[in-house]
Parts: C-alpha cells; structure tokens; sequence
C-alpha cells in the first residue's frame, strides 16, 4: 500500500503561498473585468505568461520539444486547461463576486473524481469519494440557490461558465497524465501549454474583440494583467511543480482548500464584495466533502488510539 509523502514546513509554506497566488487570479480579473472583454484578458495573460516561461527556459538551458505529437498534445492540453476555463472564469467573474467565483472553482475535484471514474482505469469511484461528491454537489447547489429554478438569469449562467470552467480542468487532468508516460519535463509541460494557448486565444480575441478599438485602460488594469500574467500563471505554475516533486499530487489537491479562503479576503479587503451567508454555508459544504474525497482525515480519526488497544 502507497501512502502520500509528509509535508514539511516548507511545503505548507509553499502551499500557503500557491493558494494566495492562485486566489488572487480571481482578485486580479475582478479588476481588469470591469476596463476589458473576456478574450482581451485571456489572451494577455497566456501571452505574457508564456513569454516569461520562454524566456526562463532558455536561461536554464532548457530546449523545447519539437515533435509534432508532443505539440499535439499541448494544443489540447492548452485548450482544456487555459483557454476554456480561462475564458469561463473571465466571463462569469464579469457578473459575480470573485469571492463566489473562486469558491465555485473548488468543485474542480469533485468534478474530477466523476471523469477519472470513467476515464481512467487506476482512479476509480470510492465509497468515500462518492459520499464527498455528493456532499460538494450538495454545496454547489446551497450556493447557486432557488433562483436557478426561477429561471437562467445572467446571474445564475455565471456561475454556471465557472462550473464549466471547473468541468473543463477535471477533464484537463485527465488528459495530462499522457505527459509523463512521453518522459516530458513538467516545467517543459506547463511552458508547451501555455505557449499552445497563447497560439490560440491571440488570434480570437484579435478577430472577435478588435483590442486596439477599446479604450485605453487604467494603470490599475495594465498593472493586473501583469500580475495574473507573471504571478498567477508563470510563477505558480514553478511552484505547483516544485510541491508536486516534494509532496505527492495528493498533498498539493489541498490547496484547493485555501484558494477561496485568500479570494475572499482579496476581494473583501480591497473590492468591497460581500457575500450572502448561504456562499459561506455551500463553501463549508464544498470543503467537507472534499476532506471526504481526500480521506485521510476521516480514517484518522476512526482509527483506534494505541492506548485504547491495551488490556487493562
């Protein structure tokens, strides 16, 4: 039996640190939303990240693959797990809460244990698993509320695009794993991705949105592509590898815990966003059933003490 590797103080800090990063994205499209359309900032971000990533492999040394199957392989990796979800959360974030956003993104797992179940032959459903999906679904649905069944408003599709963006990353999971059985480096990954994202989100936002019509945005704008460009794409993407290779794939699914935790402080500290009780409650629902899925805490805590397991 395989067990995770332990996690030192480093790797919580790390962890810590990727939530706030990955948290902020959410923080950072809550800005640039309200100056530019969906596909304008979505190109940004994978262009500057990509660029960033380019360059910080040639500096290491580090040469790209060239075969046509590899790159294959990054344009679909790059549509399921950039240019889909990206564009999703960008459009959604335009009509809800950041907060909301990010909390409705951490049903990425939950998503994901249904996909692997069906898809993989080594992932499937566990009883646990079951019972924390249907606890997770089960906070979704406190979050979305009665009024998807008054009818699909503006609202009530936002948060559907997030779920899609969601969907869209557990499929992407999936579909990675083809990575390390071709022996690519996952920095050499993430950069290919990226790159094959940049290749295909430039030329639609170009075409549908015409960029160079729009006003000319804020300093606050231009500084918050930047940042979900070089900060929540390039560098967490050198840190998500980093406590992978320490900590083990399940270790790192924590912070999904932690990512709406720093979103909403973000976004109540400097976007004056409030959010109505039953996001908090779906919120808690969502993160038990994810300890559910991940059930190391719940053996734990039923396994017998060695002190009750003497004789008297």
């Amino acid at each position: 039996m395989t067990t995770s590797p332990s996690m030192n103080s480093r790797d919580w800090l790390m962890l810590a640190l990727l939530s706030v990063i990955w948290g902020g994205s959410f923080f950072f499209t809550g800005i640039a939303v309200k100056e530019l359309p969906p596909f304008t900032i979505v190109a940004a971000r994978v262009g500057l990240a990509a660029v960033a990533l380019l360059v910080g492999l040639r500096i290491a040394g580090i040469s790209m693959p060239r075969a046509p199957k590899i790159w294959l392989a990054f344009f679909g990796m790059g549509l399921l797990n950039n240019m889909i979800p990206f564009s999703l959360i960008v459009w959604g974030q335009g009509h809800i809460a950041s907060g909301l956003a990010s909390i409705l993104n951490a049903t990425t797992p939950l998503f994901g244990v249904v996909v692997a179940h069906f898809l993989t032959r080594d992932e499937k459903m566990t009883g646990g698993r079951l019972a924390g999906t249907i606890v997770g679904f089960a906070g979704v649905a406190l979050m979305i509320g009665p009024s998807a069944l008054a009818g699909f408003g503006s609202h009530v599709m936002a948060e559907l695009a997030i779920l899609g963006a969601a969907l869209s990353y557990s499929f992407a999971g999936v579909y990675g794993r083809r990575f390390k059985a071709m022996g690519i480096n996952p920095i050499v990954t993430a950069t290919g991705q990226i790159s094959a994202s940049a290749v295909l989100m430039i030329p639609l936002a170009l075409v549908i949105e015409q960029p160079w019509t729009l006003a000319t945005p804020g300093m606050p704008t231009i500084a918050a592509l930047v940042a979900i460009a070089l900060i929540s794409t390039a560098l967490a993407y050198i840190i998500f590898f980093r406590i992978l290779a320490s900590a083990g794939a399940t270790n790192l699914m924590l912070v999904t815990f932690l990512i709406p935790v720093s979103a909403i402080l973000l976004g109540w500290l400097f976007l004056e966003e409030v959010l109505a009780t039953q996001h908090f409650i779906g919120m808690a629902t969502i993160v038990a059933g994810l300890i559910l899925i991940d059930g190391r805490l719940p053996k734990r805590l039923l396994r017998p003490s060695p002190r009750g397991s003497l004789r008297s």
